[in-house]
C-alpha cells in the first residue's frame, strides 16, 4: 500500500491539528456524538489531519486516544509534520516531552506536560509507521498541509511504513543538490558573521540569502515535505516562527488548485477570534487574513484548513488567561460542511463552491 490511503464511503468528522491538547479533544468528539471508544451510532468516522503532538499538555496521551480508535476501526489519521520528525528523531521546538535534549528550552513555555515512558516508542512508532501522507475518495481528499498533484503523485510510488526512510533518503537528495550549489559553504559563513542563535527571537538577524536558498531547497526538492510543511518561496525579511527565524515564506498554494474535489487541511494556524500572531510564535504572514473563519478558500472555493490553533493554548497559559477562549479544536462534519468546536459550538461554513464558475468569481 502506498502513501496514499484510499477513504471508504460515509458520513465524517475531519479534526483539525491537536498538538498535545487531550482534554480539547476528549470534548471535541463528545460533542460529535462519540463514545470514549471512538464509535459514534451513527456509524460516522472520525479523521485526523496530523500533528497530533507537541507543544500541549499530555501529547502521548492524545497518540494513544488517536491509535485506539485507528485501530478499533472507528478513526482514519494521516501523518503530520510533526510526527515525522518524531519518526526521525528530529527533536524540534514544543517536543521536550519525548526528547531529552528538548526539556530545559520546552520547560520555559510549555511545562507542565506529560513525558512519555520508556515503552513509548516501542507501542507507537510502528502505529504511526502506518500511517499515510493523504487519504482520498471520490468526494474529498485529506493531506496534512498542501495537495500538489506532481507531489502526490510521488508519494502514491512510495511504500506505507518506511516513511521515515523515505523522508531522510529524500533530504540526503537534497542536501546534495545544495552542496552542488555551494550553499552550505555559504549559510556557514552567514551564520558565523551572526553571534546569536537563530532560536533567539529577542535578536534579529539580517535577511540571510543563503539559509533562504537551504529552507526553500529543502521545502521544494522533498515531496513529503512539500505535503506535510507546505509550499514556500524565498522570503522578503527575517520571522520568527515555529521558534527560530525563518527566511522563507509560505504560499496560499489553493488559490491556484483547480481540481473539483474539496480538500480538508490543518496546518496553517487558522482562528476563530483575532489574536496577535506575533504573541503565538507566528511571525509569517497571515494567509487568512482576508478569509472569514468560517468560509472555504482557494481557486475554486473548495479548499478548508481546519486547524483553529489550538496548538497556541500554552500562549495563554503562559499570560495567565484562559486557553480555551481564544484557540479552538475544531471538526469540520462532512458531507454536512458544519464546523464544530471543542466548547460545542456549531458554525455553518460558507462560500463553498465547486462549479467552473467559481474560478472567475
Amino acid at each position: 500500500m502506498s502513501l496514499v490511503h484510499t477513504l471508504p464511503p460515509g458520513p465524517l468528522d475531519v479534526i483539525g491539528d491537536v498538538h498535545g491538547e487531550r482534554q480539547a479533544l476528549e470534548q471535541l468528539v463528545r460533542h460529535l456524538g462519540y463514545d470514549d471508544d471512538g464509535r459514534h451510532p451513527a456509524g460516522r468516522k472520525l479523521v485526523f489531519v496530523g500533528d497530533f503532538c507537541d507543544r500541549g499538555p499530555d501529547s502521548p496521551g492524545v497518540l494513544a486516544l488517536v491509535r485506539r480508535w485507528v485501530e478499533a476501526g472507528h478513526a482514519y489519521a494521516v501523518l503530520g509534520n510533526h510526527e515525522i520528525n518524531l519518526l526521525r528523531d528530529d527533536a524540534k521546538d514544543g517536543s521536550g516531552w519525548f526528547f531529552d535534549e528538548r526539556i530545559e528550552a520546552d520547560n520555559r513555555k510549555y511545562a507542565p506536560y506529560q513525558r512519555a515512558d520508556r515503552d513509548f516508542p516501542q507501542a507507537m512508532f510502528p502505529f504511526l509507521r502506518q500511517l499515510p501522507l493523504a487519504l482520498e475518495r471520490d468526494d474529498i481528499r485529506i493531506v496534512h498541509a498542501a495537495w500538489m498533484d506532481e507531489k502526490i503523485t510521488q508519494a502514491r510510488q512510495l511504500p506505507t511504513g518506511e516513511v521515515a526512510d523515505d523522508y531522510d533518503r529524500l533530504e540526503e537528495g537534497a542536501a546534495v543538490h545544495a552542496r552542488a550549489q555551494g550553499i552550505p559553504a555559504r549559510s556557514a559563513a552567514e551564520s558565523a558573521a551572526w553571534p546569536y542563535s537563530l532560536e533567539d527571537g529577542a535578536h534579529q538577524p539580517p535577511f540571510m540569502p543563503a539559509h533562504a536558498d537551504s529552507e526553500l531547497n529543502k521545502s521544494q526538492y522533498n515531496p513529503l515535505k512539500v505535503l506535510t510543511c507546505g509550499v514556500e518561496r524565498r522570503g522578503t525579511e527575517p520571522f520568527f516562527a515555529g521558534g527560530k527565524w525563518r527566511f522563507v515564506e509560505r504560499v496560499a498554494w489553493w488559490d491556484r488548485y483547480a481540481d473539483a474535489t474539496p480538500v480538508l487541511i490543518g496546518h496553517y494556524w487558522r482562528r476563530i477570534t483575532p489574536v496577535d500572531r506575533a504573541v503565538l510564535g507566528k511571525g509569517d504572514q497571515d494567509l487568512f487574513a482576508d478569509i472569514a473563519p468560517t468560509s472555504w478558500h482557494g481557486l475554486r472555493h473548495n479548499v478548508f484548513c481546519v486547524d483553529f490553533s489550538v496548538g497556541a493554548r500554552w500562549t495563554a497559559r503562559l499570560a495567565g488567561t484562559r486557553p480555551e477562549d481564544d484557540f479552538k479544536l475544531a471538526a469540520m462534519r462532512w458531507p454536512e460542511r458544519e464546523l464544530v468546536l471543542d466548547d460545542g459550538s456549531r458554525h455553518a461554513t460558507t462560500g463553498f463552491m465547486t462549479s467552473p464558475e467559481s474560478i472567475a468569481a
